[in-house]
């Protein structure tokens, strides 16, 4: 069982996982932010810069590679394997539907999804992961400003 392993290689798994998850997501999405489309859409006044999404990304991947590896180190919960492969659809599954096929509603659809799967990683482990669950809030965070943006890029698009 992978909760036998050292903590170390399980972060190491999750890095990976997520990060990989990342570089999967930015593939499916090219050109992505950088297309004459994306260019040109009406954003939300409250878009970060361009290099904040790395910033970001960097940041939140970290945190829950930890949260994770943690969660699954206790492994005292049903179903963790099956809820972190939702997020993993999910989170890279936005890009295309945003940036390739430029579906913004069903991206919409997508990231509330995702949102209310990682505010379930916060809000439904906090009592057995403590302080650890606060790992996920800056995932939990950006989710719900992007859920703006992208909310924001559908009525005013």
């Amino acid at each position: 069982m992978l909760n036998q392993r050292p903590f170390w290689q399980l972060l190491i798994l999750f890095l990976i996982i997520n990060f990989g998850a990342l570089a999967l997501g930015a593939w499916l999405q090219e050109p992505g932010p950088m297309s004459e489309w994306y260019q040109n859409l009406n954003k939300a006044p409250w878009t970060p810069p361009g290099w904040f999404f790395g910033v970001a990304w960097t940041t939140i991947m970290i945190c829950f590679s930890i949260f994770m590896a943690n969660l699954v180190k206790k492994e005292q919960v049903s179903g963790v394997w099956t809820l972190f492969a939702i997020q993993f659809v999910l989170n890279v599954s936005w890009n295309p539907m945003f940036f390739s096929f430029k579906q913004m509603g069903i991206a919409l659809i997508n990231i509330i999804a995702l949102t209310i799967l990682v505010g379930y990683f916060f809000f439904g482990f906090r009592k057995q992961m403590k302080g650890l669950a606060f790992l996920v809030l800056p995932y939990f965070v950006w989710l719900l400003v992007a859920t703006t943006l992208n909310a924001y890029a559908l009525m005013y698009n």
